[in-house]
């Protein structure tokens, strides 16, 4: 793990220096706290989604997801039925995986559950991000807290959903910091990060 300086002079994460698309990315989402339950809804589909595949495979098609899925509405995608899995299916906006559409349209329904139970899937996560999260030496596939959060999401019924999918999870919605010490936007992401928990 390292920091490139860009083009523009800009330190940033190794992985996100380039291209265009993952600068964007590391600099304007990737650790920045996130409350919205359709973005955060969002997230946990793509990341299983990604599974297998790169990352900017699904940046690339994100927009495409977003319109084949109703926005991440859960409300919207828990009713798909089998006429939407045959129309996403189709759809060569997206990945065309059967079992990875079926847990999306699975877990919108176990969403619904968490907003009934918890009052938000923003509650309900955010329960789960650690009350510090220093710079990082080393970035881990998993960790504890994201095996516990998977075994725990397991148990309600979502798929899809390992402690590496949601590691990620957790990194992308700002729940742990893992931008790099000397990263442009590490100290924006944690002043972002303690305002939140501190509001809780």
């Amino acid at each position: 793990m390292e920091l490139i300086v860009g083009d523009d002079d800009i330190p940033r994460c190794w992985w996100g220096a380039e291209p265009d698309l993952y600068r964007q990315y590391h600099d304007m989402e990737w650790g920045r706290p996130a409350t919205d339950d359709h973005r955060l809804f969002e997230k946990v589909c793509l990341e299983g989604f990604q599974a297998g595949l790169s990352w900017l495979t699904i940046l690339r098609k994100r927009e495409n997801f977003r319109a084949a899925f109703a926005g991440f509405d859960p409300a919207e995608v828990a009713g798909f039925d089998e006429s939407d899995v045959a129309r996403l299916l189709a759809d060569r906006g997206i990945i065309r995986h059967e079992g990875k559409i079926r847990s999306t349209i699975n877990n919108a329904g176990r969403a619904l559950d968490l907003i009934e139970e918890s009052g938000s899937l923003c509650d309900f996560f955010w329960e789960w991000a650690p009350a510090e999260s220093p710079a990082p030496s080393d970035i881990p596939a998993t960790t504890e807290m994201s095996t516990a959060l998977s075994r725990d999401l397991k148990r309600r019924g979502w798929s899809f959903v390992g402690p590496t999918t949601i590691y990620a999870f957790m990194q992308a919605m700002g729940l742990v910091n893992d931008h790099l010490a000397g990263c442009h936007v590490r100290d924006t992401c944690a002043r972002e990060r303690r305002s939140l928990m501190s509001s809780r």
